[in-house]
């Protein structure tokens, strides 16, 4: 993992022309992350974009149940971007999606990812633990434990 400087996201948002806002984007957009091919992915890319942030575990039973419901929301919000931070390994990930398929970004964070969602706010560091993000990339909502349908669909109201 790998982190940018503010003053860098502040250039990638203003180019992005991420809006009227002089607060830069949340930290967590300085880091990348390796998706499951191999590749660095820069969550600075995201800035300009609602973005729905979920850290989860192939061996976490609400993450799991969660997936299918976070799939509906990728298909249905074609500009959300939709990010699964995956607080494993990369062999259980791709066992896993062998029995459940997803086509929303899966980023791995390994056991770095508890950290980094201690200082997004979950202090007691449980899962699954999920993030919105405005198109400024500044946190509009959080939620800990399992989505509820109708209760994301409101949050999501606020950033799409």
């Amino acid at each position: 993992m790998r982190t940018a400087s503010l003053a860098a996201l502040g250039l990638a948002a203003a180019a992005r022309g991420a809006g009227a806002s002089i607060l830069p984007a949340n930290p967590v957009f300085g880091r990348t992350f390796t998706d499951l091919q191999g590749r660095d992915q820069a969550l600075s890319a995201y800035v300009g974009r609602p973005v729905l942030m979920n850290f989860w575990a192939s061996w976490c039973a609400p993450c799991v149940r969660e997936m299918p419901l976070l799939e509906t929301l990728h298909q249905r919000y074609p500009d959300l971007a939709l990010l699964g931070l995956a607080i494993d390994t990369q062999a259980n990930v791709e066992r896993f999606l062998q029995k459940v398929q997803v086509s929303y970004t899966l980023l791995l964070t390994g056991t770095q990812g508890i950290p980094l969602m201690r200082e997004l706010g979950n202090k007691g560091g449980g899962l699954p633990f999920t993030l919105l993000f405005d198109r400024s990339g500044r946190v509009a909502d959080s939620i800990m434990g399992e989505l509820d349908p109708d209760d994301i669909e409101r949050r999501l109201g606020q950033i799409l």
